[in-house]
């Protein structure tokens, strides 16, 4: 049995393949390296996923996830993998090429993520050949859900919203300032809490307040993670994770901005990853 998953740090998609047929699927919370240890993936596992699918009968685990951009940090994972799936080969990759194998299958293209996070990398069918290194949602993660949710914080922080999106706000987040700091800098998970208020800007993304926040944010998405490959306007963008396929029209119209032809949207490569494995074994 191969076991397929797709990890974010919010949560993670697991495919069962038993004799080339897809078999199972679980989801679990996710894990990223950079914020859990071998120790803290093991504990979800055990308790999230083994209850639900043969541990000991799996013999390949590919395994794509947030964080893995090492080998230092694969190896955290790997660690608790082994004792998860004693039998199995392990396949230990970044959450990026998991984007490029599903969204550009053996074809040349540029992958993006844009959901909890934001990431990108040119592949050329077989390999990724060029990417961007990760800044996280402090530094980076430009138009993802992390990146709107820092930006109507801040603007309401800085009683910057306009008087109607700001009464909104208290009504639905009723939250005082030392919560929200304390989200942010001392709790474990900022970006995922960052990420949480993408609801209300999709909610209202019709304000042009709003529209105009979600738009300088794509912007600065397609500047700093797209328009950095010389073939950006060359090759097709195609796009993965739950804010890209939410925004689809808007990164579709600010993509022309740039000279970029958009391709596919879609929600989570899991799909993707198990017919590109399907054709690949």
């Amino acid at each position: 049995m191969i076991l397929i998953a797709d990890g974010g740090s919010t949560k993670t998609d697991w495919r069962l393949i038993k004799e080339g047929r897809e078999y199972k699927q679980v989801q679990t919370p996710g894990f990223n390296p950079y914020l859990v240890g071998s120790d803290e993936i093991e504990e979800i596992l055990w308790k999230e996923l083994q209850p639900f699918i043969d541990n000991m009968g799996v013999s390949v685990v590919y395994y794509y996830g947030a964080g893995c951009s090492s080998p230092i940090k694969n190896q955290i994972v790997e660690t608790a993998f082994e004792k998860i799936f004693p039998n199995a080969k392990l396949f230990i990759s970044h959450d990026l090429l998991a984007a490029a194998h599903a969204l550009c299958g053996d074809d040349e293209g540029i992958a993006a993520i844009l959901g909890t996070g934001s990431n990108s990398c040119y592949y050329d069918g077989k390999e990724i050949k060029e990417g961007i290194f990760s800044l996280g949602y402090f530094f980076g993660d430009e138009g993802s859900g992390a990146y709107l949710g820092k930006q109507l914080l801040s603007a309401y922080l800085h009683k910057e919203l306009p008087f109607d999106i700001e009464k909104k706000f208290k009504e639905m987040y009723p939250k005082s300032l030392e919560s929200i700091l304390d989200s942010v800098y001392t709790k474990s998970a900022p970006s995922r809490f960052l990420a949480s208020f993408s609801k209300f800007i999709n909610d209202n993304r019709e304000h042009p307040y709003i529209f105009n926040l979600i738009t300088q944010a794509f912007r600065a998405f397609y500047k700093y993670q797209v328009c950095c490959y010389p073939k950006h306007q060359e090759v097709p963008v195609h796009f993965v994770g739950s804010v890209a396929y939410h925004y689809r029209d808007i990164l579709t119209d600010v993509g022309l901005e740039f000279g970029i032809n958009t391709g596919k949207f879609i929600k989570a490569p899991i799909d993707g990853l198990v017919e590109y494995h399907n054709e690949n074994n």
